[in-house]
């Protein structure tokens, strides 16, 4: 019961970070050069919470009941990945959590940014989790600010001006509810820390 009520809540968070991505889009116009079949933002390891990793696998179950075949090929490209990057992982390659620190920090940086993401279809160049992806995704494109300042894709926003795109910010998630859904889960089932996508689709 307590996880059918953490699942409406995370689909509330979607709901919410989704109206914002549409509010920034709107904003936009143009500038926003994000279309189906980029696949600028699934090259390269990023790391995921626990909240992203338990949406991952829910839209995995669900992709096995609609098309097996194309779950099948996910699951494959998720343990071919981690097969690649097992040895020089910066954390526990047996349970997938990275490490935390600022060294481990530093080491994640360097891992593996050539990899693509195994929910990418290489043929269609389209995401065969689209519904189930992590906020990473969901927030990739328009400018959205962090402790770096507002940061934005480098194929959005060409020949805009600063005022221009701080104007399309994107406020994600104002009243931070994903660290509060976060901390339940983590709560209510013992697992702790970051990992990436291939790890928690490979089991």
């Amino acid at each position: 019961m307590k996880h059918h009520f953490l699942a409406v809540k995370d689909q509330k968070l979607i709901q919410i970070v989704d109206r914002a991505l549409s509010e920034a889009k709107s904003r936009s116009g143009e500038w926003l050069a994000c279309r189906r079949g980029c696949t600028q933002c699934c090259i390269g390891v990023f790391a995921i919470n626990q909240l992203d990793a338990r949406r991952l696998r829910r839209g995995l179950a669900d992709l096995e009941r609609r098309a097996p075949q194309r779950a099948t090929m996910v699951r494959e490209r998720a343990r071919e990945a981690v097969a690649r990057l097992f040895s020089e992982f910066p954390g526990d390659p047996v349970s997938g959590v990275l490490d935390e620190g600022t060294e481990a920090a530093e080491r994640f940086a360097q891992f593996a940014n050539d990899e693509p993401c195994p929910a990418l279809d290489p043929e269609t160049g389209n995401c065969e989790l689209y519904e189930s992806r992590p906020m990473t995704c969901r927030v990739f494109g328009p400018p959205v600010r962090s402790e770096e300042g507002l940061g934005f894709c480098e194929l959005c926003y060409q020949g805009a001006s600063v005022k221009e795109i701080a104007a399309c910010e994107m406020e994600p998630d104002p009243d931070d509810l994903e660290a509060t859904l976060l901390r339940e889960l983590e709560e209510s089932t013992g697992v702790r820390g970051d990992t990436i996508v291939a790890f928690c689709l490979a089991s």
